[in-house]
């Protein structure tokens, strides 16, 4: 299937991905574990949501925990450049027929929020609450040592047509993997805003639903100390995945997930995507390397399990793709 062109003058201006917000089930239990096994730091809390941010961080928060009847993802957030390009993507959205409101959000300003057209609920914003970053704050670190959000993994019933909607939005596809042979169709694309590999990845799967949100680390150690303090505090069975370095971004990894069965990546080592005439990478799905540099395939549940959006309906995808998967 056809790869979308760069655009480079998009209704508005998303400038990266900021934060997401996480229905979970037990307040306290989640928070602890964002905090003390993971590493977040928390900015403020009451008795319905945590608001927590990672050390590199300049805004408030890059996880909401919202207390909730049932896990699910409520929003994925994008900073936009000012308040001018608020206006500019509720104008857009009019005129594609696509359902928008404002909304008072703790801690930003005017905030967007919008159902795009495959269920996927976004809120954007220019301007939110600003705390002194911790990065120098050494004793203050615990679990991997986040340091900043990276981006979000969607699974998306309508693959393709998920690709070219956020591509008329400005987003640049870095990478994306593909059947071979004449007709081959798109499984999964790899599309940023602020210059790395991605802000936003968008999977071939039952959805709307939320895959991983995915925090940078500094280094591969800190993967492999999380691994050790998982393994000595409880929470061997929530890991998921790795460690191990993708060929698909050439990120090292982890996957973990939290007490609700939200994913979280940890993430370190992608590169520079900014220049304006980056050409995609394919990838193969029969490679092996594609998941996996180190040629081990993915367990089942990394492709069949996520997080829905809250008050959507998941559909099956349009094609089921032929991946390798781990016995």
């Amino acid at each position: 299937m056809p790869i979308p062109k760069h655009v480079f003058d998009p209704p508005f201006n998303i400038i990266r991905c900021s934060h997401a917000v996480l229905d979970v089930t037990d307040l306290d239990k989640s928070a602890a574990f964002y905090e003390n096994t993971i590493g977040l730091h928390i900015e403020d809390r009451d008795d319905k949501a945590v608001y927590l941010r990672a050390s590199e961080e300049h805004q408030h928060h890059s996880v909401v925990l919202r207390k909730a009847a049932k896990a699910a993802c409520n929003r994925l957030g994008f900073k936009v450049g000012n308040d001018g390009d608020l206006d500019k993507a509720a104008s857009f959205f009019s005129e594609n027929g696509i359902a928008y409101a404002f909304s008072d959000q703790p801690f930003q300003g005017r905030t967007l929020q919008f159902t795009d057209p495959f269920g996927f609920q976004i809120e954007l914003y220019a301007t939110m609450e600003k705390r002194p970053h911790l990065l120098r704050r050494y004793d203050l670190y615990k679990g991997c040592h986040p340091q900043r959000l990276d981006h979000f993994n969607v699974f998306a019933a309508e693959v393709q047509d998920t690709v070219d909607f956020y591509a008329r939005l400005g987003f640049r596809l870095t990478e994306y993997a593909e059947e071979d042979g004449d007709g081959g169709r798109i499984a999964a694309a790899w599309m940023h805003r602020k210059g790395n590999v991605h802000d936003f990845a968008i999977t071939n799967g039952k959805g709307p639903r939320l895959h991983h949100i995915a925090y940078w680390v500094p280094t591969a150690m800190n993967i492999v100390h999380l691994c050790d303090v998982m393994a000595s505090s409880g929470f061997l069975k929530n890991i998921e995945r790795g460690p191990g370095r993708h060929g698909i971004s050439n990120a090292f990894f982890l996957y973990v997930r939290d007490p609700d069965g939200h994913r979280i990546e940890l993430y370190t080592s992608d590169y520079f995507t900014g220049d304006h005439d980056h050409e995609p990478l394919r990838w193969s799905l029969r490679d092996p390397r594609r998941q996996t540099l180190w040629g081990a395939p993915a367990p089942r549940s990394w492709f069949e399990e996520g997080s829905p959006f809250a008050g959507q309906t998941v559909r099956e995808p349009r094609f089921v793709a032929d991946v390798l998967v781990a016995d």
